[in-house]
């Protein structure tokens, strides 16, 4: 386009103020900057807007239907600011969240009730994926990513951390015994990721060092899976305090060897794109998680 909205702007600020001179004071400009913003509007339009004579300034035939439709545009910019106002106050419009499936289930899911009603004009989606994901390509707005970052090309905002547990269900430590030492792993069914690889390094105190690589009897790429497969009596799992919580709070699931066990805890953040604006309503969508997310 070429006109500006600063020429539009000086020229509506002319005909309402009388003169180029109350113009000037009312946009806190001086008279020559609005003199040379109306020249460059009418050149670059290629009409006479305006007719000055010593007294007053007249609008032309074409000034007045161009200042009709200025108008309409600068009215259209100021509704615009005020609804990005609005939103700012009340956020609004479609939030798209992509986690692993565990921390949808046990984080967020009991979270949206509360935030819905705090923020009832944003419409929540939630899309669960255990890879990490493109999120241009998936249209996403932001991801929660569990563990180390390794993408720089993306903003992240620290929710917290959870710490690792080794675990086993009742039913599985009364069949197969509680082991008494990390070399006592060797005879039990051992349950793990199929990737990444890092996640079957289970912290433990082992001669080799404070990291445990286990070679699993059983693979699935869910931790939500793992869990239902540990909660089953299938072998012992090293899950986070974010997806096990409940189960342990309910005996449904112990914590197997806690001596050996090295303090190790998972980083989780919230990601989104560095060019992407940090719109009001991802702002308060990581307000709130973080803010429930952090005492547990």
């Amino acid at each position: 386009m070429k006109t500006t909205l600063d020429e539009l702007q000086a020229f509506a600020c002319v005909i309402d103020a009388g003169s180029i001179t109350a113009a000037a004071e009312q946009l806190e400009q001086t008279v020559s900057a609005i003199s040379r913003s109306l020249g460059r509007l009418e050149k670059k339009l290629d009409v006479t807007l305006l007719r000055r004579t010593t007294r007053r300034l007249e609008l032309t035939e074409e000034g007045a239907v161009f200042l009709a439709q200025a108008r309409k545009i600068l009215d259209a910019v100021e509704q615009a600011e005020e609804q990005m106002a609005l939103r700012r106050k009340q956020p609004a419009g479609r939030l798209r969240v992509n986690a692993a499936s565990p921390f949808i289930l046990h984080v967020l899911v009991p979270l949206v009730a509360g935030f819905r009603a705090t923020y009832p004009d944003i419409e929540l989606e939630l899309n669960s994926s255990d890879q990490i994901i493109d999120l241009i390509e998936h249209r996403t707005d932001v991801a929660i990513r569990i563990g180390p970052l390794v993408d720089s090309s993306l903003h992240a905002r620290p929710l917290g951390s959870c710490l690792l547990r080794v675990l086993a269900s009742p039913a599985y430590l009364q069949a197969a015994g509680k082991p008494r030492n990390v070399a006592d792993l060797a005879r039990h069914s051992l349950l793990g990721f199929t990737q990444p690889e890092s996640l079957n390094a289970w912290p433990l105190r082992n001669p080799s060092g404070e990291r445990y690589n286990i070679t699993p009897a059983l693979r699935a790429s869910s931790g939500e899976s793992l869990r239902q497969l540990a909660l089953a009596g299938a072998g012992l799992v090293c899950l986070s305090d974010f997806m096990t919580g409940g189960d342990r709070a309910r005996g449904d699931l112990l914590q197997v060897l806690p001596s050996a066990t090295v303090e190790v805890r998972q980083p989780i953040h919230a990601v989104y794109y560095r060019n992407t604006a940090l719109v009001s309503r991802i702002a308060c969508f990581l307000d709130y998680v973080a803010a429930h997310f952090a005492p547990r």
